[in-house]
């Protein structure tokens, strides 16, 4: 099983849930490109594409564990997951996302939607920062201060590099949804502020086969609930 953290964070998000499934799984968690002790990428902002992270999650699969795995992504972990298994549906068993839509799929529903759009504004004003990192310099000085650091329980690092995520992928028109065969499980944090129902249910009629289930959390389930959230991961696989 593999394990791909989001931004703010590096892979220690995961510590609590890969210690819980461990007993069952062989569990690899790595930091993605500019967090924890992976290097930032050459080339500024482009070494955040979604293709360069995708090319890094395979490497891993293939040099680590050999293939094929179970998934699980949360929050850019499992926006970056969606476009590696359907591009390279050979190397996963399953999909667990976690707070971290596809932006193909997002771009779709926002195209069928928008003869309604008090429906789709509200869900496009959850990502209301968004227009904020992608200003230059002031999310960095921003991040300056420690005690937004504390808040995001992050390091200034995986803040500042982590800007690239966005300025890289979000409105550079990736907006083509892609056709997923392998089985998906969506798991909903119910109390999440930035990613609501709308933008899980932009995947259904582009996933063969789709599953959900609801906890009761906020974003970072996985450091706040780590124990209902090995549960939803292991129930998906069992239920596939």
């Amino acid at each position: 099983m593999v394990l791909v953290h989001g931004f703010p964070d590096n892979s220690s998000v995961w510590e609590s849930v890969a210690r819980r499934l461990a007993g069952r799984f062989h569990v690899i968690r790595y930091d993605v490109r500019g967090s924890g002790g992976s290097e930032a990428p050459a080339g500024g902002n482009s070494g955040y594409l979604v293709e360069r992270l995708v090319e890094d999650l395979v490497a891993v699969v293939g040099e680590v564990v050999g293939g094929p795995v179970h998934l699980v992504g949360h929050d850019w972990g499992s926006t970056q997951g969606w476009a590696a298994v359907a591009a390279r549906p050979d190397l996963f068993l399953s999909f667990t996302s976690i707070s971290g839509p596809d932006l193909g799929h997002v771009a779709d529903w926002v195209r069928r939607n928008r003869s309604r759009p008090v429906k789709v504004f509200g869900v496009v004003r959850r990502s209301w920062y968004i227009a904020g990192f992608k200003v230059p310099v002031v999310p960095e000085l921003v991040w300056r201060v420690p005690s937004v650091r504390r808040r995001l329980q992050a390091g200034r690092r995986e803040l500042v590099n982590g800007l690239g995520l966005y300025r890289a992928n979000v409105g550079r028109g990736r907006g083509r949804p892609v056709s997923v065969r392998v089985p998906v499980h969506q798991v909903e944090l119910t109390e999440d502020p930035y990613v609501v129902r709308a933008h899980l249910e932009a995947a259904e009629p582009w996933v063969s086969e789709l599953s959900r289930s609801a906890l009761r959390a906020g974003h970072w389930a996985p450091r706040t609930h780590p124990d209902q959230v090995a549960r939803h991961i292991e129930d998906a696989i069992d239920n596939r």
